[in-house]
């Protein structure tokens, strides 16, 4: 845990000075103080993460981490795990949703197998890979405690290996067949609501597979008995390889003073753990927007923070993110690009 420490001790408070003069600068732009409601909330922000209060955002990146899970066995998914690396390639040929709304937006998408079942060997994936899928969390731990902070530690490396090639704003992403279940499982130890107050549909299940999916996570919560209070033990007992790499992409991002969009229901889970092992870190996190997966609504109430869209997405794989970034970048451009009463000669008197 020593390297996810110190990462965790990097992670300071927003810039208060920056965001004042965001927000000061936002009240003489030529239009009616406020009026740009999110947009304006937003801007300020960033400032505030930045530590600059003229942001911009250019340089963008979509991370995608990838894994499988053993509690797939369990017939809670509508299909098979194999699907998680027919997706990948898909993603490298540029031919995925995230691919179309990374391209849309000019992010660049970088594609991380921490835990796939197959290898797939292709120059466009980073190879972190810290075991062949999880195991199934129905009948024991999902990982090893040592593995779920490797798993955190990917996610570090990937952020500060894509900061070397300039990194103004990260989106994250996931893919891995079964993984709402984990996140369910994560959701319900963290926040205390029910398993099934938080368990969704996912890839689109009938009620029978539903309600087996809900006794899955209610047998794997009692059989690995995961501390409430340690979010690493929760990881390894209950979670998901991309949900470790994903908690680490969000840590690292806050260390390093970047704005982190956060996409849907995984990776609401993993900024659940992010959350628990560095409160400060939500001051980093923006939600991309709200999943129809119904813990979601659940997560981001709990982390105290608003989607900027609500659009009933369901697809993961960073797609909310990338959309959530163009706002984000929209808003910075509001603050940094629209003039002021002075500079137009308007007047902000009536």
């Amino acid at each position: 845990m020593e390297r996810v420490d110190t990462v965790i001790r990097e992670i300071l408070p927003l810039d208060e000075e920056a965001m004042k003069s965001a927000r000061e600068r936002q009240n003489v732009l030529t239009k009616p103080k406020g009026s740009l409601g999110v947009l304006e909330d937003v801007s300020v922000k960033v400032a505030g993460i930045t530590g600059n209060p003229l942001p911009k955002i250019e340089k963008k990146a979509i991370i995608i981490m990838v894994g499988d899970h053993g509690v797939t066995e369990e017939g809670v998914s509508a299909y098979p795990r194999s699907v998680t690396a027919e997706m990948i390639c898909t993603f490298v040929k540029g031919r995925a949703g995230i691919n179309v709304c990374a391209s849309h937006i000019g992010a660049r998408v970088i594609i991380v197998d921490v835990g796939t079942s197959h290898t797939v060997d292709d120059p466009g994936i980073v190879s972190k890979k810290i075991g062949y899928g999880t195991k199934n969390i129905a009948k024991g731990p999902a990982m090893s405690f040592d593995e779920a902070v490797k798993s955190i530690e990917a996610g570090i490396d990937v952020v500060e290996t894509e900061i070397e090639k300039g990194l103004d704003i990260i989106g994250t992403g996931d893919m891995g067949i079964g993984n709402t279940t984990p996140s369910s499982a994560i959701t319900a130890v963290i926040t205390g609501e029910s398993v099934r107050n938080v368990t969704g549909r996912g890839t689109g299940i009938d009620d029978i597979v539903f309600e087996n999916k809900v006794r899955t996570i209610e047998k794997a919560l009692r059989v690995n008995s995961p501390d409430q209070k340690n979010p690493v033990d929760v990881l390894a007992k209950i979670g998901g390889f991309e949900i470790g790499g994903i908690t680490g992409v969000i840590l690292a991002g806050a260390a390093h003073k970047i704005p982190v969009v956060i996409d849907g229901f995984i990776s609401g889970a993993a900024a659940l753990i992010a959350a628990e092992l560095a409160p400060l870190s939500k001051c980093y996190m923006i939600p991309g927007h709200c999943s129809r997966e119904v813990g979601h609504k659940i997560i981001l109430s709990w982390l105290k923070l608003n989607p900027l869209l609500n659009l009933n997405l369901c697809l993961g794989e960073g797609t909310g993110a990338a959309i959530g970034i163009s706002l984000v970048e929209l808003s910075c451009r509001l603050l940094t690009d629209m003039s002021t009463f002075t500079d137009a000669g308007v007047s902000d008197r009536i």
